[in-house]
Formats: C-alpha cells, structure tokens, sequence
C-alpha cells in the first residue's frame, strides 16, 4: 500500500470514528497531494508524499513559535496537534550518532576540508538521509565537522 492510499483509508477511519483533528488535517494534506500532482503533471510517488509531509511539518513548527511569541498558546496548540497526526507517516528519525556516521562518511568520500564544500557534504547527507534527519540539524553537525 502506498503511502497515499494509506492516508486515503486513515482519512475515512478517522469520519467514521468522529476524529475532527485528524479529520481536518488528513483532508489538508490530500488537498495539497492533489494540488502537487496537477503541478507535476503525474501521480505522486511516495518520496513526493514524504517531501509533502516533512514541508506540512515544517511549516507548523514554524506558525507554533509565531503564535508562542504572540502569545496565542491555543493555536500553538492546534498546530502541534496536525504535528501529532502527520508525524504518523514520516519515516523514524535518525539518533544523533548514526547522522554523524554518515555526515563523517560522506566527507570522507568527497575528500572534504573546508567549510566551502559544506553544499556538496549537505546535499550529499541529505539524501542518504531521505527524510529521516532535519535539515538544521545536519546543517549545524557539518558545520562543526568541516570548521578549521
């Protein structure tokens, strides 16, 4: 079962168990899967799926430190609840030592020293990573990785 078809059959669970957040934010993310397959022009693959999803959360975590720093701990709240229901469908994130194996490996296979080629450690991290490790996160270990 595709990742699709599975938050197709979690959105009808979720009618039929009377669920309105997950409802709600099931029906936002087919919405967005729709409006991407007509930008592309095909259906959707999983990894656009994914990359959907990890845009979705993305994008709620950062309306939860807006509303925090406005002092609107409800909507916090709300967005961290759509948080809880699409964080079903990402892929486990990866602890900190096996992301620094693969940033220490990738820099060993590019032959990395300096702080220059950071573009090519990162892009190369990130996808080995498909998803599993935050941007900001590798960001901030190859940094420390290729500083002089």
């Amino acid at each position: 079962m595709s990742l699709a078809e599975k938050i197709r059959e979690d959105l009808k669970s979720a009618m039929k168990d009377r669920r309105a957040d997950a409802l709600r934010t099931l029906r936002m993310v087919l919405a967005g899967m729709k409006n991407r397959a007509i930008e592309l022009g095909r259906e959707l693959t999983d990894d656009d799926v994914l990359k959907l999803l990890q845009t979705a959360v993305k994008q709620r975590k950062d309306s939860i430190q807006q509303f925090e720093s406005g002092g609107r701990p409800e909507l916090a709240a709300q967005e961290q609840e759509e948080i809880d229901v699409l964080a079903v469908y990402l892929p486990e994130k990866m602890s900190s030592e096996d992301l620094g194996q693969v940033v220490d490996a990738v820099i060993t296979e590019l032959s990395a020293t300096s702080i220059k080629e950071m573009g090519a450690v990162m892009k190369s991290v990130l996808a080995r990573c498909a998803g599993r490790a935050d941007g900001a996160a590798v960001n901030t270990l190859v940094r420390a990785r290729l500083a002089p």
